[in-house]
């Protein structure tokens, strides 16, 4: 493990600030900064994890998917979307692996308070009601989307308790934006747009992308500590 490179994480929130000036803007440039993103973020993760291993494989390959995902969705058509809808699936599945393949002898706070695993499916139930209506032919993918957003925030928050508090935390955290940024985006594809749904989304997206990251790399410290391994 390296210290951060600072100056790369830095150009990532300089490029997620223009990238929301843009949005709102001059959205033709957003061609140039979107694509960006995750190359920028994905570097500033690899200088600081140095040699991959299996945990930060996984987070690269998820990055990699996200940036596929980003730009599927920047063209129009039912094509493009369901090719972003998918590449984020599998980042999802990847970040679900992640979170699955850690070890630790200490049991997570749902393990022992399972009924609060209830609350991330009624949110997965309330947000395909209130979708139903608009999804048309697009009802069955997106709810086999909704149920996986909605497992990754569970095996984030199966780390409480687990982990250290600001590394649980930072998957926690990270977790519940992505979803958060997967719902505003469904809302606001399928039922009805509302002002600054694009600033919401892409702010949101960019700031679980980060703090996954960040987690991952406050992990992967926390590997040394006895009793915690990899598959």
């Amino acid at each position: 493990m390296k210290s951060p490179d600072r100056r790369l994480y830095f150009a990532y929130v300089l490029l997620v600030i223009a990238d929301l000036v843009f949005l709102n803007q001059l959205p033709e440039i957003r061609y140039l900064s979107k694509p960006l993103l995750m190359p920028v973020l994905f570097l500033a993760y690899r200088r600081e994890v140095g040699i991959a291993d299996a945990f930060s494989q996984k987070i690269m390959l998820a990055l990699l998917l996200s940036w596929v995902g980003d730009v599927a969705l920047m063209f129009r058509g039912a094509g493009m979307f369901i090719a972003g809808l998918s590449a984020f699936l599998s980042a999802h599945l990847v970040y679900i692996s992640y979170f699955r393949s850690i070890r630790s002898p200490k049991t997570s706070f749902l393990k022992r308070r399972p009924v609060m695993l209830l609350a991330v499916v009624v949110f997965v139930i309330e947000l395909l009601y209130v979708l139903w209506p608009g999804l048309g032919s697009l009802a069955w993918p997106v709810s086999v989307y909704a149920i996986v957003i909605g497992t990754m925030l569970a095996f984030a928050g199966w780390q409480y308790g687990k982990l250290s508090n600001r590394t649980a935390m930072l998957f926690m955290t990270g977790a519940l934006c992505f979803v958060l940024s997967d719902a505003i985006l469904a809302i606001a594809r399928f039922r009805f747009q509302f002002m600054y749904s694009g600033t919401l989304i892409m702010s949101t997206y960019c700031l679980a992308q980060f703090l996954i990251v960040k987690g991952s790399a406050a992990h992967l410290r926390e590997l040394s500590a006895p009793g915690l391994s990899m598959d």
